[in-house]
């Protein structure tokens, strides 16, 4: 059966940061992910994990920065120097937590010489975190204009290129709908290479109810094929929290 995880950069705000873990336990959730934690010291972060039984499940690689820097480099060839210094960081700051998977973000880029470095990176990458679970994702361009990975074909393409069991996909349905406006259909054609679901509504990017995504369907699919991995609410409430969670019950 799939467990279901909550996005704490995006759910609980109307709480302080370290008090959201409480709050998704008493929810309903299992696990929770965190888009960038490395501003909170990860004892902290460890000490709530500890007492609620949550599971970290997915935190995001590099920056380490969010609001500050680019939304990732690793396909960035002018920084392959500083992805990986700050890959390293994010690896032991994500093994220090339990992360089941670390979200390698490509950054904004385009052409041949960015795809290389990405292939480059993400290899290096696997092989330098051998028992870390890596995962890429494919964003629309609407939510982050210029990013490097906006389409799924092109994801495949460079998992099975590299090949390694470590690095696998991200499936955000919401930036499915976005990028193909087919999220099953997309979903059949790589779900052999998905380690990990995110859901939110469309339009709007709140709960993953009513709107243009068939997600009954979708969880349907997920339960039929025995998708056994974390589904996580990646969305901004349309109110408060606790109000909009009828969709993992």
């Amino acid at each position: 059966m799939p467990r279901f995880a909550a996005n704490l950069t995006l759910l609980f705000t109307e709480l302080p940061f370290l008090d959201r873990f409480e709050a998704a336990r008493a929810a309903g959730f299992d696990g929770v992910e965190v888009l960038f934690p490395y501003d909170c010291p990860a004892p902290q972060i460890l000490e709530r994990l500890d007492r609620t039984g949550l599971a970290m499940v997915l935190m995001n690689c590099p920056p380490p920065n969010y609001a500050d820097g680019p939304r990732g480099f690793a396909a960035v060839p002018a920084a392959e120097a500083r992805f990986r210094t700050d890959f390293r960081r994010a690896a032991r700051y994500a093994a220090t937590l339990g992360a089941k998977h670390l979200h390698i973000m490509a950054g904004a880029a385009e052409g041949e010489a960015a795809r290389a470095c990405f292939v480059r990176n993400l290899a290096w990458a696997a092989q330098s975190a051998p028992r870390l679970s890596l995962t890429i994702e494919p964003i629309n361009g609407q939510d982050m204009p210029g990013y490097f990975l906006q389409d799924f074909g092109l994801a495949a393409e460079i998992l099975e290129r590299i090949g390694a069991p470590n690095l696998r996909l991200q499936f955000d349905a919401y930036h499915a709908h976005r990028l193909t406006g087919d999220v099953l259909g997309t979903w059949d054609r790589v779900r052999h290479l998905v380690a990990h679901v995110q859901v939110g509504g469309f339009p709007g990017r709140h709960e993953p109810l009513g709107g243009e995504i068939d997600y009954p369907a979708f969880f349907a699919r997920l339960k039929a094929q025995g998708y056994a991995g974390w589904i996580s609410g990646e969305y901004h409430p349309a109110g408060a929290t606790r109000d909009g969670l009828a969709w993992i019950r």
